[in-house]
């Protein structure tokens, strides 16, 4: 190999090395950001709703560096194979996680309004979802770090039990309404935040399927595992 051809290589390498970098960072923000959603509604913590919502500007830069650089390969490096389904699915994926921080923000935001840190309705289910959600999320970016299948493919199979959660919190909060009217107010709070969560739990699994395409070249069923009733369209 020539010492020109070489260093194109080396160039093209390093160019992909810096590309799964960038993604990794923006996984590891949108892990953080998820957390701290979390924290603010099940502990009423305003200082973690504050770290939510200031992260996000980092993740929506990340997301237009790391098109930039998708860009880039492939108008000069024209990858193949392996390396262009790589390329590709980076934007679907850095996309996903985009919106995994908008829904982050959107729960620290509305965990918040006074009516919900007021409120004495139970936040235990709501806790179940976000433990659950973030746990999935954690290994949709483990697998996208080590490229690993199996781990996509057991985030994949787990969204049934998001489902069948925030399907239950659905109806908790229904009855609490009914029951008195008081409760309109958080619980409305309260189940745009389990549908954030609920979203977030669709996002890392859809980060799961693209890790999943891009390790094996195959392609997951189009219609995922999911747990009955949807409450609210998904």
């Amino acid at each position: 190999m020539g010492q020109e051809s070489a260093h194109i290589v080396r160039s093209y390498e390093q160019e992909l090395e810096q590309l799964r970098s960038m993604m990794a960072r923006m996984g590891g923000l949108v892990e953080r950001q998820t957390s701290q959603a979390v924290a603010a509604i099940a502990d009423r913590d305003e200082n973690a709703a504050g770290i939510a919502a200031d992260l996000d500007p980092q993740v929506d830069a990340l997301e237009r560096d790391v098109e930039a650089m998708v860009i880039r390969i492939l108008a000069l490096r024209s990858p193949v194979a392996g390396d262009l389904r790589e390329v590709v699915s980076a934007l679907k994926i850095t996309g996903d996680m985009e919106r995994i921080g908008d829904c982050a923000a959107s729960i620290a935001r509305r965990s918040l309004r006074a009516e919900l840190l007021a409120s004495r309705i139970s936040l235990s289910g709501l806790r179940s979802m976000g433990r659950l959600v973030q746990d999935n999320l954690r290994r949709a970016i483990d697998a996208l770090s080590q490229r690993n299948p199996d781990l996509a493919r057991e985030v994949w199979q787990s969204d049934t039990a998001v489902d069948e959660l925030y399907n239950a919190m659905f109806r908790e909060l229904v009855t609490y309404m009914m029951e008195d009217p008081r409760n309109i107010g958080p619980c409305t709070h309260l189940l745009f935040i389990a549908k954030n969560l609920e979203r977030i739990g669709d996002h890392a699994t859809n980060i799961a399927e693209r890790v999943y395409y891009t390790a094996t070249g195959e392609i997951l069923p189009v219609v995922r595992p999911r747990g009955g009733f949807s409450g609210q369209g998904s």
